[in-house]
């Protein structure tokens, strides 16, 4: 079993800027591709931005050139930084990640959300 802990939301003005983390833990052999995705109140889920294990990233139109996903694989953790902030940011951050937990046996895992809050 994966579990993925995120942490660093908060509530910041438009404009600024914030850092999530996402840490995997427990039995981890390898982790594949991992993801960020939001969810607003009263919309689906949104894939934010992507990246594989070798640091290959892509980004959803919405955020491209204000957000940066990457990763450090020695710590299992994945990071999304992110500037220019605007209202429309708003939403809970979930991590996903693709992870074995031996060799070819691979499940899709979230956590449990962090809550970023963007004031005008």
């Amino acid at each position: 079993q994966v579990q993925l802990v995120e942490s660093g939301g908060g509530l910041v003005q438009a404009g600024g800027s914030l850092r999530l983390s996402c840490a995997a833990s427990g039995s981890v052999f390898r982790i594949n591709v991992m993801r960020w995705y939001r969810q607003a109140p009263g919309k689906q889920r949104e894939l934010v931005a992507t990246i594989t294990s070798g640091g290959s990233t892509n980004y959803g139109d919405s955020v491209k050139g204000r957000f940066t996903i990457s990763r450090d694989n020695a710590r299992n953790t994945m990071y999304l930084q992110l500037l220019s902030l605007k209202p429309e940011d708003t939403a809970v951050y979930y991590c996903n990640a693709e992870a074995e937990v031996r060799a070819g046996l691979r499940y899709g895992y979230w956590g449990q959300g962090t809550q970023v809050s963007v004031s005008s």
